[in-house]
C-alpha cells in the first residue's frame, strides 16, 4: 500500500527531518495529560488562523534523544464534524488547511474503559492509510471496572502498534516513546467492506477528489466517506473548499438516494459499528457483574435532583468563603509591602513629578491590583480541582434542566462556568456547541458571568461598604454570592430573551459523557494556577502598569496654577475633564467625575478600576503618609460635603460592573468568533445599557427609601 507523497516511513526520511505526530482522541480520554507527559509541559499554545480554536505544539524526544513534534488537536468523537473544533481536527488530518501541514503520523488515544465507542474514531483514521499508533489509556480504570482488554489481540486485529498506558501515572510513556521512535511504523492491515448501495458513490467521489482536488487516493477515499456522512457539514475559515466537480457528484448522489429513500449516512455508520463490534468482542473480556462502580455511587448523590443542587451550592459557598478567609493574610502582607515601598521612595527621592509618578502611578496603580493575586489563585485552584476530579461535567448535567428552560442545553453551561474565571476562554469553549444559534447566544451572554477580573472590584467595594470588624464574614460572602447570582441570573434571562426573539430555535438534546471520578492531579492543578497567576501578573506589569502611568499623566497635567489643592489639580487635568464630561450621564447613578475616570479607564480591563482609584485618590494623600485606598475612598466627598462612597453607591457600582461590558479583550474575541463587528457592538450596547438602567433603578430606589 503506497503512502501519500509527503510521507515517508523510511530511515533516510526519519534522519533528514523531524517527524510530526498528530495527537487525537475523544474528549475526556486523557489526551492532554499524555501530551504533557510526552512534551514535559514544554509547549507552544496558539490558535489556528481564521478560527479561535486552541492548538498546542510540543516537542517530545525519542529514546535516542531525537526531537519529535507533537500537535495536540481538539478532542472529537468522529471525523464527521459537528462543531468548529471537530472541523479543525478533521481538516488538519485530511490536509484541507493551507496554514497547517498534514501530520506524518497519528497517535490515537483511546479510553480503555469504553473501547467500542473510541474505536469509531480510530476506524476512520485508519482509512487515511498513514502510520498510526493506538494508545490504550486508563488501563487501571478498565481493570477496576472488571474489563480485561487484550492488548496483543487488538494489535493483531488492527495490524498496528497498540500501547497500554496510564497517562496520569506516566505508565507506558517509555513504551510509547519507543514506538514513536520507530522509522518503519507499519500501515494497518484492517479493512472493512463498504455497503454495496454506497460503494459506487464512494468510488466516483474518490476519483474526483484525486483528479480535481489533488488528494492522494487513500485520503480521497476517507474524505469521500466523510462527505457521505450528513453530520460532516461544518466549515471553518482556513479549510479548502471542494472543487465544483466533486460538489456536483456529491449532490447528485444525495438527490438520487433521497428519491429512493436510502439512508446513506445511517448505512455507513451502521456498517462501521458492525466491524468495530466484531473487534471489541474479540478484545474485551468482562469479569461479570461487578456491581456499581465508585463513580456510580458518587453520582447517585451529586447528580440527584435534590442532593445534587445542595452539593453544587456547598461547593460554590466553600469557594467564596475560602476567597475571603484564606486570602486575607497574604493580601494584607502585599498591601503592607506596597505601602512600605511607597514610603521608602518618598523618603529617598526628592519631591517632584518623578516621585509622584513612582508612588502614585506605579506603586499605587499596580500594587492596588497585585494585592488581589491571592484571591485569583484560590479561585483558579478550585476551578482546576473541579476539572481534574471530573465534577465539572456533573455540574453541567445538573444544570441541563435549568438551561433547557432558557432555550439552551447543559453543554452551554460549560462555557458559562468557564467564564467565571475569564470570559475569553469561556467564549472560545463555545466551539464545542453544535447548533450555531445556541453557540451565538452563549457567546452573547457569557460575559455576564462574573469573571475573576471583576473580583478586585467587588472586593474593593465590599471593603468600602463593609469595613473590617463591623460585619461578619458571612455577610461579606453573602454579598459576593449575590453578585455572582445576579450575573448568572442575567445571563439566563438574556439567553431566554434571545432564544425567543433574535435567535429563535429549539434547544437540542444534550448528549454528554460523564468521565469517571479521579483523584486530583495536583501537578496539573498547580500548573493551571501558575499559568493564570503569570497571566495576571503579566497584565499587571504591562497593561495595568501602562494604563496607570498614562492615567497618572492625565491626572497630573496640565498643571493647575500655583497654590491649587490636589482636588483642584485633578479636576482641571485631562482625566478630570473626561470625568466631568461623563458626569451628567452617570450622576443619576450616584457616581461623580472621579468614579467616571475609573469607568473610562476600566474599559481596557475591569480590574483597572482598582488601580485607577489608587491613582485618583492617592493623588490627594499627604507627603508623609499614603492612606489605604479604602480609607481614601471613604473620605471622598461631593462638593456639598456629602460622602461619595456611601453603602448605596458602593452597591450600585457593583451592580454596574456585574452587567457592563468593560473589557476590550472580550470584545476582540467575540469579533473573531462571530467574524464581524455586528454582534460585539450589539453585545456592548445591550450589556452597558442594562448596567445603566439597573444601576439607576437601584440608586434611585435606595434614595427614595432613605439610604
Amino acid at each position: 500500500m503506497a503512502l501519500p507523497p509527503h510521507i515517508s516511513a523510511g530511515p533516510a526520511a526519519a534522519a533528514s527531518r523531524t517527524p510530526v505526530y498528530a495527537l487525537v482522541g475523544n474528549p475526556n480520554c486523557g489526551k492532554s495529560t499524555l501530551f504533557n507527559a510526552l512534551t514535559g509541559l514544554k509547549q507552544k499554545v496558539g490558535n489556528y488562523p481564521g478560527v479561535t480554536v486552541e492548538k498546542k505544539i510540543g516537542t517530545a524526544y525519542s529514546q535516542h534523544g531525537q526531537p519529535i513534534t507533537v500537535v495536540d488537536l481538539p478532542g472529537t468523537y468522529s471525523l464527521a464534524a459537528r462543531s468548529p473544533d471537530e472541523a479543525v481536527t478533521r481538516d488538519v488530518l485530511l490536509g484541507r488547511r493551507a496554514d497547517t501541514p498534514q501530520p506524518d503520523r497519528i497517535l490515537c488515544i483511546v479510553d480503555a474503559t469504553n473501547l467500542e465507542r473510541n474505536l469509531y474514531l480510530v476506524h476512520q483514521i485508519l482509512d487515511l492509510g498513514r502510520p498510526v499508533i493506538v494508545v490504550l489509556n486508563m488501563m487501571d480504570l478498565a481493570a477496576s471496572a472488571g474489563l480485561n482488554v487484550r492488548v496483543a489481540r487488538l494489535e493483531h486485529e488492527l495490524g498496528i502498534p497498540v500501547i497500554a498506558c496510564e497517562a496520569c501515572n506516566s505508565k507506558g510513556v517509555i513504551d510509547l516513546r519507543l514506538a514513536m521512535s520507530r522509522p518503519d511504523l507499519p500501515l494497518s492491515r484492517h479493512a472493512w467492506d463498504i455497503p454495496a448501495p454506497i460503494a459506487p458513490a464512494v468510488a466516483e467521489l474518490q476519483a474526483s477528489l484525486t483528479a480535481n482536488d489533488g488528494k492522494h487516493p487513500l485520503i480521497a477515499r476517507a474524505e469521500a466517506l466523510l462527505l457521505l456522512t450528513d453530520q460532516d457539514s461544518v466549515r471553518v475559515a482556513g479549510s479548502t473548499p471542494l472543487s465544483p466537480r466533486t460538489a456536483d457528484i456529491l449532490h447528485s448522489w444525495q438527490k438520487r438516494w433521497a428519491g429512493e429513500g436510502t439512508d446513506w449516512a445511517g448505512t455507513l455508520v451502521a456498517s462501521r459499528y458492525d466491524a468495530i463490534g466484531r473487534i471489541a468482542t474479540e478484545v474485551v473480556l468482562r469479569a461479570g457483574d461487578t456491581g456499581p462502580t465508585a463513580s456510580d455511587k458518587i453520582d447517585a448523590v451529586v447528580t440527584h435532583p435534590v442532593w445534587g443542587w445542595l452539593t453544587l451550592a456547598a461547593v460554590m459557598t466553600l469557594i467564596f468563603v475560602s476567597i475571603f478567609s484564606l486570602a486575607e493574610a497574604p493580601m494584607n502582607w502585599i498591601d503592607d509591602q506596597a505601602s512600605a515601598l511607597a514610603t521608602w521612595v518618598k523618603q529617598t527621592m526628592a519631591a517632584g513629578d518623578l516621585r509622584d509618578l513612582v508612588t502614585a502611578g506605579v506603586i499605587g496603580g499596580v500594587g492596588g491590583v497585585v494585592k488581589f493575586l491571592p484571591q485569583i489563585l484560590i479561585l483558579f485552584f478550585f476551578i482546576g480541582l473541579l476539572e481534574s476530579t471530573g465534577y465539572m461535567a456533573r455540574a453541567a448535567f445538573i444544570m441541563d434542566r435549568l438551561m433547557s428552560r432558557v432555550g439552551l442545553n447543559g453543554k452551554s453551561f460549560i462555557p458559562l462556568l468557564s467564564s467565571y474565571a475569564c470570559a475569553i476562554p469561556g467564549i472560545m469553549a463555545t466551539r464545542t456547541i453544535e447548533d450555531s444559534k445556541d453557540r451565538l447566544v452563549t457567546i452573547l451572554v457569557a460575559p455576564l458571568m462574573s469573571c475573576s477580573a471583576r473580583l478586585p472590584v467587588y472586593l474593593l467595594m465590599i471593603a468600602a461598604l463593609m469595613p473590617t470588624g463591623t460585619v461578619s464574614l458571612g455577610a461579606k460572602v453573602g454579598l459576593m454570592l449575590l453578585m455572582y447570582f445576579l450575573g448568572t441570573f442575567g445571563a439566563f434571562a438574556f439567553a431566554w430573551l434571545f432564544k425567543r426573539t433574535l435567535l429563535k430555535g429549539v434547544p437540542p438534546l444534550m448528549i454528554m459523557e460523564l468521565p469517571p471520578y479521579r483523584l486530583p492531579r495536583w501537578r496539573d492543578v498547580a500548573r493551571h494556577m501558575l499559568e493564570r497567576a503569570y497571566i495576571f501578573l503579566r497584565r499587571a506589569g504591562t497593561v495595568i502598569l501602562g494604563i496607570s502611568i498614562i492615567l497618572w499623566f492625565f491626572a497630573a497635567y496640565p498643571k493647575a496654577p500655583a497654590g491649587a489643592t490636589p482636588t483642584q489639580q485633578l479636576a482641571q487635568s485631562f482625566a478630570g475633564r473626561a470625568g466631568h464630561a461623563l458626569e451628567p450621564v452617570i450622576a443619576p447613578l450616584g457616581f461623580d467625575w472621579q468614579i467616571g475616570i475609573g469607568l473610562i479607564s476600566s474599559f481596557a480591563a475591569r480590574e483597572v478600576f482598582v488601580s485607577t482609584m489608587g491613582v485618583v485618590f492617592n493623588a490627594e494623600a499627604k507627603d508623609d503618609d499614603i492612606a489605604p485606598l479604602r480609607e481614601a475612598m471613604l473620605a471622598a466627598k461631593w462638593p456639598d460635603g456629602r460622602a461619595l462612597f456611601t453603602p448605596l453607591v458602593c452597591f450600585t457600582l457593583m451592580i454596574f460592573y456585574v452587567f457592563a461590558m468593560q473589557c476590550m479583550s472580550t470584545i476582540a474575541v467575540v469579533k473573531r468568533e462571530t467574524n464581524g463587528w455586528k454582534w460585539p457592538i450589539f453585545q456592548t450596547c445591550y450589556m452597558t445599557g442594562t448596567a445603566w438602567i439597573l444601576s439607576f433603578i437601584v440608586y434611585q430606589a435606595g434614595r427614595a427609601l432613605g439610604y
